[in-house]
């Protein structure tokens, strides 16, 4: 028996050894084909006036939909920021989910807002809605109050209220720049009768200064922990989008920050709200729903468009997120898992969900009990020094190519913190997040995986937020 288990563990480890290398190839593939997209769009843009020729009547009309939840701290600026987009037709549509703290009066308030009987038709099924309050002065801007039912049904409110044809969900801590609606519709403007779904990157808003609805300067936070998020979104967004996107593989658009076909969400059946992540849900739905019909259709990752969003400050709420997350990634790998390997489901079933199975969902598993049972063989003389530096190797320092990696390529991109000290600091948290926050990280998603798999409380933990921070000495001016 002891030799059998000897046997077993040596072989686990050459099988980690053997993971980590099969994921930084596709890890690999996907940064280089990041880079060429990016570079493709930087030109179009800086040469070839590729923004700039969008005409406004082009614009199609949209509605902006914040589902809202006890979120007094950041609910005013939210709200003040999209009214200062430079778009030429959008509405704003606020739901607010039975708040149970001041969120609904200070909206009543801050925009002078009277309650209206309005007919309410539930073309898809939702929990009772109350009240609309609408400002005549601002025609542009609802408020629904509804009984508490969750963000997915918040969303649903929002798309039965709505009157454009396209929908924008943002969540109720976020701002996002002047010109972020007009460049994530470029895709749906030049093929309007292809693309369905669109999503923009989301940056952290911690430590920069946010000034009546507008991010007034860009600056990196100064807690490590924000800073250390910082390089995981960029890392995620710039190339792990960027690079499935143009695979046409993208089955995580961020419901911080993403635009949909509204006629195409009606007909697959809106938002989803048994799930913890129903972002997530809808895209890989929507994919299914247009492949299972043999249409021609897009769902695109577009690099530019910016969402400035209050990240987690502390372990717990960090925890409690990232839980959520992964959750919800089983949960749609799960509800998705006939279309694993099928060939009626093209890229998607023979790429985009097994990467989300084999690395998304159980490469955090793998990581977290490689650290544990390589060192501990390596302690055993199992395995020998070369076999153990070679997988700290894959682990570890692979990991701080890829975050210093998209860094730079960040730096030399988009350049949202303009300061060549602000560089220096994200390239050394490239390094340092690699030494305790992500293996951090990686024993939350195991537990988020052991959850789903044993538990059956699979409720949505709430983070809570602290709000924008205020104006303090010199800084970037946001683009």
């Amino acid at each position: 028996m002891r030799a059998f288990l000897l046997n077993f563990i040596y072989w686990f480890n050459y099988l980690v050894l053997g993971y980590y290398t099969a994921a930084n190839v596709v890890y690999l593939l996907l940064l280089l084909i990041a880079v060429w997209i990016i570079a493709t769009h930087l030109f179009r843009l800086d040469y070839g006036g590729y923004q700039e020729s969008i005409h406004p009547s082009a614009a199609p009309p949209i509605s902006v939909i914040i589902a809202a939840y006890n979120e007094e701290s950041t609910i005013m600026d939210s709200i003040t920021s999209l009214t200062l987009l430079n778009y030429p037709d959008y509405e704003i549509i606020v739901v607010n989910d039975g708040s149970t703290d001041s969120t609904l009066k200070r909206l009543i308030e801050g925009f002078n807002l009277q309650r209206k009987n309005i007919v309410y038709r539930a073309i898809i099924h939702t929990a009772d809605v109350k009240w609309f309050y609408i400002n005549p002065e601002m025609p542009n801007l609802v408020v629904v109050d509804k009984k508490h039912a969750g963000k997915a049904d918040s969303l649903n409110v929002g798309i039965n209220v709505s009157r454009a044809p396209y929908f924008c969900s943002i969540d109720a801590d976020s701002i996002i720049e002047k010109d972020a609606l007009l460049r994530l519709m470029r895709p749906i403007i030049e093929s309007p009768d292809r693309v369905k779904a669109t999503g923009g990157i989301v940056r952290i808003v911690n430590g920069s200064a946010v000034v009546k609805g507008r991010l007034e300067e860009v600056r990196l936070p100064k807690d490590s922990l924000s800073r250390m998020q910082v390089v995981e979104y960029i890392r995620s967004f710039l190339f792990g989008r960027t690079g499935l996107s143009a695979l046409n593989s993208l089955l995580i658009i961020s419901g911080t920050f993403s635009m949909f076909h509204k006629r195409t969400v009606q007909a697959a059946g809106g938002y989803n709200s048994r799930t913890v992540t129903e972002d997530m849900e809808l895209v890989v739905r929507l994919h299914k729903y247009l492949l299972d019909g043999k249409r021609r259709y897009s769902i695109t990752f577009v690099p530019d468009p910016i969402c400035w969003t209050e990240a987690p400050r502390d372990f717990d709420m960090l925890r409690r997120q990232r839980r959520r997350w992964h959750m919800g990634l089983a949960e749609s790998v799960y509800m998705y898992r006939r279309m694993l390997f099928n060939p009626k489901y093209k890229w998607v079933g023979f790429f985009a969900l097994p990467y989300q199975l084999f690395i998304e969902l159980l490469g955090p598993v793998v990581e977290f009990l490689g650290y544990l049972v390589v060192t501990a063989s390596f302690f055993l003389r199992i395995v020998d020094l070369e076999f153990f530096l070679l997988f700290l190797t894959m682990a570890i320092l692979v990991g701080v190519f890829f975050s210093t990696g998209a860094i730079l390529l960040e730096e030399i991109t988009y350049r949202r913190y303009g300061k060549l000290k602000d560089l220096f600091i994200l390239l050394l948290y490239g390094v340092i997040e690699n030494f305790g926050y992500r293996q951090l990280v990686a024993f939350w998603r195991t537990q988020a995986v052991l959850k789903f798999l044993f538990s059956k409380d699979k409720k949505w933990e709430v983070v809570r937020k602290s709000g924008f921070d205020a104006p303090a000495g010199n800084a970037v001016k946001a683009g």
